[in-house]
């Protein structure tokens, strides 16, 4: 299975964002994660990331687990979240870093990669500018 999980569950004290999902996605399927806003699959998909970890039950993406592998798994992933999920009262430069950092690119390469990042976006003379404007 390229994704798996069994039980999965999240809680952020009392609140239960995530509560007991399982699925399976072989490699090379196409798979649908539909629900209303507020379902917990922002939530779920940051757990398969290995950006938060699961308060119970499990998951496994490429053979790895989520919980226990967590840089491994963001070695052979990529995330991207959408505008809502950025934090508005960070630069664009800002956001790059922290996301870099989540992902532990090494400090000496993180600038050069933060960089080529922007030009590629052809932000180059929006980097200071907030990301919420």
């Amino acid at each position: 299975m390229a994704v798996e999980t069994s039980h999965l569950t999240k809680k952020f004290g009392a609140l239960t964002a995530v509560d007991d999902v399982s699925f399976r996605v072989a490699e090379g399927e196409i798979y649908g994660f539909l629900g209303p806003n507020g379902a917990g699959k922002t939530t779920v998909i940051r757990i398969l990331c290995g950006i938060l970890a699961p308060s119970s039950g499990s998951g496994r993406v490429l053979g790895l687990d989520v919980a226990t592998e967590p840089e491994k798994v963001k070695a052979q992933i990529g995330y991207m979240s959408q505008k809502f999920a950025l934090y508005d009262d960070l630069t664009v430069a800002e956001n790059l870093e922290f996301y870099a950092g989540l992902y532990n690119v090494p400090a000496r390469a993180r600038r050069e990669r933060v960089h080529e990042l922007i030009a590629m976006a052809h932000l180059e003379q929006r980097e200071r500018e907030l990301a919420g404007n």
